[in-house]
């Protein structure tokens, strides 16, 4: 990302997550993850941004390729004019051509019917377990939904393999969570 650009993306997360929240000014995800940012610039400056993760997971004896978004925000004064949704609806559309097999993450409970006009799915019931294997990090603990996209014809096939259970996701320790 352009440093101009980077700066700009650091401003518009400390609105949202003061740096006592965040790491600071390094990568805000983990290499390992493949992340992708995502903007929606006007005239030059960030309105929204969000990132994308993707790893393969494991459920129910199946692997999967997996995707989800992580540290969406848009700009206080540019919420309710339909950047965000735009962002997220492109993102959505950048998962779905990238061979994922689905798209899965959290989000506040508030924040339900906002990805559900985007075109996410609630998958009622389920818990995306984050962290590591040795140090969990489950979503329930937390008042989150997970939500859910699925873009393979295998994974639409075991779409309900998907709804209320544990999803282990283990993206580690930088990105407990997405």
């Amino acid at each position: 990302m352009p440093p101009r650009l980077r700066v700009q993306v650091i401003a518009l997360q400390d609105e949202v997550w003061p740096r006592g929240q965040r790491r600071g000014t390094g990568p805000t995800h983990d290499p390992a993850l493949q992340p992708l940012s995502m903007l929606l610039i006007d005239r030059g400056r960030v309105v929204a941004e969000l990132g994308i993760l993707a790893e393969e997971i494991s459920h129910r004896g199946e692997r999967y390729a997996a995707s989800g978004l992580s540290t969406v925000v848009t700009v206080r004064r540019h919420r309710g004019k339909g950047h965000g949704r735009a962002l997220v609806e492109a993102a959505r559309g950048q998962i779905a051509r990238s061979g994922a097999d689905l798209g899965v993450f959290t989000c506040d409970r508030s924040l339900q019917g906002f990805y559900e006009r985007a075109g996410w799915r609630l998958l009622r019931g389920t818990v995306l377990v984050g962290g590591t294997p040795e140090a969990p990090f489950p979503s329930d603990q937390f008042d989150k939904v997970t939500m859910g996209s699925f873009f393979s014809a295998r994974a639409r096939k075991s779409a309900t393999a998907f709804m209320g259970c544990r999803i282990e996701l283990y993206p580690g320790d930088v990105d407990k969570l997405w």
